[in-house]
């Protein structure tokens, strides 16, 4: 019998070196741990607790009776790329036409189809630090450098510009950040964005990814975009989708905005890959559009108020350091006092990861490491989870975190 190792050699070198996704990874530990019926209360996951609205359900039902059964293009429906145009001018003030815009199977496949036609062997890649857990791995698998740029806890882990222009060299060909952030919520203001576009004004080999699918979770009641910059717009990479504004995860659906050349060569790279996007689910993305804000915004009331009941609890909890997230519905809590603390096992705390697992089996709550997103000293929790769950769960913590000696 060979061992595991010599078993999974035929493997290629790329799948070997591929992290997986912690945020997946946590929650199928949570579902397990549930299956065998303790009561696990999953913070773990970045998905709305919300469901679709009704009328972006009952517009798929429809795009079912009429026969949208068929292949799409590669891009995506011509009236959703016209409506996400139109949104993209009515909420961010930029102008694209639809051959700007590829439609692609969630904002993760944008992403990776940007780094892909963009990174060669070599190239740095700047990540703003803590970042989304599948930034980095997808710069990986494009042979590219990640390069993080960390913010830290006091500013509510926003970059300086200073920290942006000390990290790039002659090899950076990318910037990559998001805004909301996940995972720590921050958001990035209209000046502060000017002060990074000037910078990489600077370096034309630059390119930017914009990820902004949080747009409509923002805390602050003003978004501002990259793009909207114009002496480098036609470097920047927008993307967007539906899963969190919309509460439409399943649904698969994401965009990105960028200049021709670049969203011809996502449609090349996509063509070979998935071809274009679920029929249905791009119906159902274009009511989406075409309804308005509204239930996002009743989404946004529900988060905002979540983050405040659980920040009062967290500050409740000795040795966990806090601040204020502006978006998303993620808090991203300092709990570094905690290493180096034993548990009544017997077992010392070394990191995030140890103490994640230690949560999750003694508290029966779901978080995930912050290592997972380049800052060990903290842990993600998000707060898309019913008030009552979150107030237990929160119970759950200082309980179970007075144990530790």
């Amino acid at each position: 019998m060979q061992s595991t190792e010599q078993e999974t050699s035929f493997l290629s070198d790329r799948i070997l070196a591929l992290a997986e996704s912690q945020t997946i990874a946590m929650a199928k530990k949570a579902r397990e741990l549930a299956a065998q019926g303790h009561d696990v209360i999953n913070l773990s996951f970045g998905e709305p607790d919300f469901q679709t609205p009704d009328y972006i359900k009952e517009a798929a039902k429809k795009a079912l009776d009429d026969g949208f059964t068929f292949y799409t293009p590669v891009p995506g429906y011509l009236d959703l790329r016209q409506e996400i145009v139109a949104k993209l001018k009515r909420d961010n003030d930029l102008d694209y036409k639809p051959e700007n815009i590829v439609v692609s199977t969630g904002a993760k496949q944008s992403i990776a189809n940007a780094v892909m036609c963009l990174v060669n062997p070599g190239d740095e890649v700047i990540i703003f630090s803590p970042y989304w857990v599948s930034y980095e791995e997808v710069v990986k698998l494009a042979e590219g450098i990640p390069v993080q740029v960390k913010g830290n806890i006091e500013n509510n882990f926003v970059i300086t510009p200073q920290q942006l222009e000390d990290a790039i060299t002659s090899n950076t060909k990318l910037v990559m950040y998001s805004s909301p952030c996940n995972p720590t919520g921050s958001v990035f203001s209209k000046d502060e964005l000017l002060a990074f576009a000037r910078i990489l004004e600077k370096h034309p080999q630059v390119y930017i990814i914009a990820d902004e699918i949080y747009e409509y979770i923002n805390f602050t009641g003003e978004h501002a975009s990259m793009a909207q910059f114009d002496f480098i717009k036609d470097r920047v990479i927008t993307v967007n989708g539906f899963s969190k504004g919309y509460a439409m995860t399943g649904w698969r659906v994401g965009y990105i905005a960028a200049c021709k050349e670049i969203a011809d060569a996502c449609d090349k790279m996509q063509s070979q890959i998935t071809s274009g996007t679920c029929s249905i689910a791009q119906k159902a993305a274009l009511a989406a559009l075409k309804g308005g804000k509204s239930a996002a915004e009743e989404m946004t009331a529900a988060y905002l108020r979540r983050r405040d009941m659980v920040l009062g609890l967290m500050k409740d909890i000795p040795g966990i350091k806090t601040y204020v997230p502006q978006g998303a519905f993620y808090i991203f809590p300092d709990i570094s006092a905690y290493f180096g603390k034993t548990t009544t096992e017997g077992k010392v705390i070394h990191n995030s990861f140890d103490l994640s697992m230690y949560l999750l089996n003694d508290a029966y709550v779901a978080a995930v490491s912050g290592d997972a997103f380049g800052a060990d000293e903290c842990m993600r929790f998000s707060f898309a989870a019913s008030d009552a769950k979150l107030e237990e769960a929160m119970g759950r913590l200082k309980v179970s975190l007075a144990k530790l000696k």
